[in-house]
């Protein structure tokens, strides 16, 4: 069994419960597959978005644990074969940056 201190330790420093409240919902096209996966590098949130043969993967950094934004940011992995960033609210901008990726691959 694993180390549960650690494991306790770990959403206290996240900050789990604050982020719990502050991550806004998302609604996801039907068309859409959704795969939730554990996060790594200090991401609160990972994700992949499958639609046919099409991936994306988005991430959620919310301490830029893994960039500089100025704010929690979702990151967008590929858009136009390199990486978008968008603030953590900013869902319309999310959607559609996956939206593009997903029918230009």
């Amino acid at each position: 069994m694993k180390d549960s201190r650690i494991i306790l330790e770990y959403h206290d420093e996240m900050e789990s419960h604050k982020w719990r409240e502050e991550i806004p919902f998302i609604k996801f096209p039907k068309d859409w597959e959704v795969q939730m996966i554990p996060p790594f590098g200090g991401a609160v949130v990972r994700f992949v978005i499958k639609k046919g043969k099409n991936t994306v993967s988005i991430y959620l950094d919310c301490y830029e644990q893994l960039g500089v934004f100025g704010s929690p940011y979702w990151e967008i992995y590929p858009v136009n074969g390199g990486v978008m960033r968008v603030g953590m609210n900013e869902i319309k901008r999310l959607l559609a940056y996956i939206k593009i990726n997903l029918e230009t691959q």
